[in-house]
């Protein structure tokens, strides 16, 4: 329970409200009024771009400096996460970091140990802490965030009027305009960035951790614009990505990648594929040998053998693949006779293949102790 002593009233009394109010008059607007197309699409619009601005900008870019900005690409950024209505980008920089330190645990701003609904929305019905310097010295000398915490809540209400008459001139729809591009986006905005603080430590599978609460899912990376993939974000969050596959739906990804292409951006970090699938097969062996410990079998002992022969064997060929892909490069560089590159080419070859074989013998053996039935002994 939220004690009245701490509540913060200003943010909490104006969410609290403006939602109850949308709740009650959405169904109202939409029985005497038909929205337009060109209304709805661009109510669309500017959902995303704020909300690919919060993730690309308060969080990927502020909170976590995965990558860097060039000034004019930033000024945009911050212009449109400020009409996201989040606050400041210090304040929201600083619970994220705080969140990433103590995840899980009564430090946590958003813990989801508190319970679903603090993680999601209550806990920002609390009065904030302070802000301690030394969490983010690197934004308190960045004079367009200091600037935008000095002057937050005129920033957020004079972007969103523009938005408003903007959109309510053009079209010829100021109530379509309040209604849908402003109170229904800052409604549904809210609650896709709340679902990353609940939902995405609560449903989904953690093949990258299973120590902390964040998990990937990728129904929950629709309605984030690629932020589903938390287990992955919890374990590497310094990677300018939350999907790391190609087929990830990752919308704030492609946006940094597009910068960067468009030389806008530079200097996006990306951890090596080695190393991730060097963590994938040591927490997937933890939880294999989680499964087996609970079981009672005749195989057992042999099992854990397996699992663990399989598991260094696929280690040390992974750091043996790397070796070789970085000798081959450095070669390359060097000018180094085409035999001796061609030799280091067919090595790896067999060993790609061979690894992709003891891949497939490590999913084989998961499956088959996955579909064992605990029980204990």
């Amino acid at each position: 329970m939220i004690n009245l002593k701490n509540f913060n009233w200003g943010p909490g009394l104006f969410l609290i409200i403006y939602q109850l109010l949308f709740l009650i008059g959405l169904p109202i607007y939409l029985y005497y009024n038909t929205p337009s197309l060109a209304l709805i699409v661009c109510s669309l619009v500017l959902f995303f771009l704020t909300g690919i601005s919060i993730t690309g900008g308060y969080h990927r870019y502020y909170s976590h400096r995965c990558y860097k900005l060039s000034k004019p690409a930033e000024a945009v950024i911050l212009f449109f996460a400020t009409m996201a209505g989040q606050g400041s980008v210090l304040r929201w920089a600083y619970d994220h970091r705080i969140h990433h330190a103590f995840v899980d645990t009564d430090k946590d701003p958003y813990s989801i140990k508190k319970g679903f609904w603090y993680a999601h929305f209550l806990w920002i019905l609390e009065k904030p802490k302070g802000i301690e310097s030394k969490v983010v010295p690197d934004l308190l000398e960045n004079p367009m965030v200091v600037f935008q915490e000095k002057y937050i809540g005129t920033a957020m209400f004079l972007t969103n009027l523009a938005a408003f008459f903007i959109l309510g001139w053009s079209l010829n729809d100021y109530l379509g305009a309040f209604v849908l591009a402003l109170w229904g986006r800052l409604f549904l905005l809210h609650h896709a960035t709340w679902f990353i603080n609940s939902l995405a430590h609560t449903w989904g599978d953690k093949p990258f951790s299973q120590e902390q609460s964040a998990v990937n899912n990728y129904l929950i990376s629709l309605v984030t614009f690629g932020e589903g993939y938390h287990n992955y974000h919890h374990t590497f969050c310094n990677d300018y990505r939350n999907g790391i596959k190609w087929y990830h739906f990752d919308p704030t990804k492609w946006m940094i990648w597009t910068l960067h292409k468009l030389g806008l951006a530079s200097n996006l970090k990306k951890v090596d594929d080695v190393i991730i699938n060097k963590r994938i097969i040591l927490e997937h062996k933890r939880l294999l040998l989680e499964r087996l410990n609970k079981m009672w079998s005749t195989r057992k002992d042999e099992l854990e053998g397996k699992v663990n022969e399989l598991a260094e064997q696929l280690l040390e060929k992974l750091s043996r693949a790397n070796d070789l892909k970085r000798r081959f490069h450095a070669y390359r560089r060097q000018c180094i006779p085409q035999e001796i590159l061609q030799e280091l080419r067919s090595d790896l070859a067999g060993l790609s293949q061979s690894l992709k074989d003891d891949f497939n013998s490590w999913w084989s053996l998961s499956k088959d102790i996955m579909k064992m039935k605990p029980q204990l002994a």
